[in-house]
């Protein structure tokens, strides 16, 4: 097993001694540099990172705050924890300190139980959160392998079996058998076309690309029938092969908001997908609302599905998460919620779920009205 590495940054050449001796007799191996300009030479001539930094702050040539800062400018030094040694009654050194970003401080003189304990604290939360973090990438790696096994290959599967039997058996296919591969096709060939537009999507938010995108692309909208029958008419016809009605209610004379139009289009999209996807009654109805609501424009969806139980409100805006995947083996990412919450907080407005299990749910985008105080 590796023993815990920690540099030592000291210029008092007898208390860095110490300070070794004390630290590799508890199991530690120890790096040590009289200042700072030292200590980024001796980071520098090692390939892995040392686990924590000890330093004072008073040294020639490169003192503590420089070379911390110089230590939290490289990438693959950002994450060391970092102690700083520190004279007796110097306050100011230790505001500062914590101002930078150390995790700790230590004032001198210490005894070696003092040292040891904070050391040992710092590498134990060190720990604590490599765990968390490796926990998180697996659990994300882990919903990416199911998508990518599940939702790319199904949607593929359509698109290639149909494709090969069209040049395959072309010749003998009737006019009505070339519709139905086609028809085939096109609805894998559409449903990739999602998935990839949302993970594009999804990327641009948690990047704050979309931000940015947001602030030159914005705009006042007031058109929210236009807006609501274009998301209408592209799910039309799934609708229809569910037997479940699109039905629209737009209030008239609505004020503006600043909106992305774009964006706001494809989070009304995930809400509709969705209402479709989680609705198995045929004869049932999804509606798409605007009205007016205080100081916000509503737009809503609401539609007669399944419902979501109260112990999933919390954990449906989360990316990757979809109710009960397992028992239904429901189409999708798990992506649409997380995207919609992202571009609704793009708009400063919030998102409102309203649900019964076994009678249907509503999602509630609430937009403050543009400008505002109108």
């Amino acid at each position: 097993m590796r023993k815990p590495t920690i540099l030592v940054v000291e210029d008092d050449l007898h208390l860095l001694e110490g300070i070794r001796e004390i630290l590799e007799i508890n199991g530690y191996e120890v790096w040590t540099a009289v200042n700072g300009e030292a200590g980024l030479s001796e980071l520098q001539a090692h390939r892995r990172p040392p686990d924590l930094i000890v330093s004072d702050i008073m040294m020639p040539r490169m003192d503590g705050y420089d070379f911390f800062e110089a230590v939290r400018a490289e990438a693959a030094w950002v994450h060391i924890p970092f102690i700083f040694l520190t004279a007796k009654g110097e306050r100011e050194d230790i505001k500062r300190g914590k101002r930078m970003g150390a995790e700790d401080y230590i004032v001198k003189p210490f005894d070696a139980d003092e040292l040891l304990v904070a050391i040992s604290a710092k590498l134990q939360r060190r720990k604590q959160i490599e765990q968390h973090w490796q926990s998180e990438v697996a659990s994300i790696k882990q919903n990416i392998l199911m998508i990518l096994n599940h939702e790319f290959r199904t949607p593929l599967t359509y698109v290639v079996a149909y494709a090969d039997m069209l040049h395959r058996d072309a010749d003998e296919l009737s006019v009505d058998d070339m519709r139905t591969f086609l028809h085939g096709i096109n609805a894998g060939a559409g449903r990739l076309r999602r998935l990839v537009e949302n993970f594009i999507l999804l990327v641009e938010l948690e990047t704050g690309e979309a931000a940015q995108t947001f602030e030159w692309r914005s705009t006042a909208l007031a058109d929210y029938g236009a807006l609501l029958s274009t998301v209408e008419s592209k799910y039309a016809e799934q609708a229809r092969e569910k037997q479940i009605a699109l039905v629209l209610d737009v209030d008239d004379d609505l004020p503006p908001v600043r909106a992305d139009p774009q964006y706001l289009s494809a989070a009304i999209e995930c809400l509709v997908d969705n209402a479709l996807k989680f609705s198995d009654k045929p004869g049932s109805q999804v509606t798409l609302s605007a009205y007016r609501d205080g100081s916000a424009v509503c737009l809503a969806v609401r539609d007669q599905g399944r419902g979501i139980p109260d112990e999933e409100r919390e954990k449906i805006f989360e990316t990757f998460y979809q109710i009960e995947r397992h028992k239904y083996e429901d189409q999708g990412a798990g992506a649409g919620l997380a995207i919609v919450q992202g571009v609704v907080r793009l708009h400063g407005g919030e998102i409102v779920c309203d649900s019964v299990v076994g009678q249907g749910s509503e999602f509630v985008i609430r937009l403050p009205i543009y400008p505002a105080g109108v």
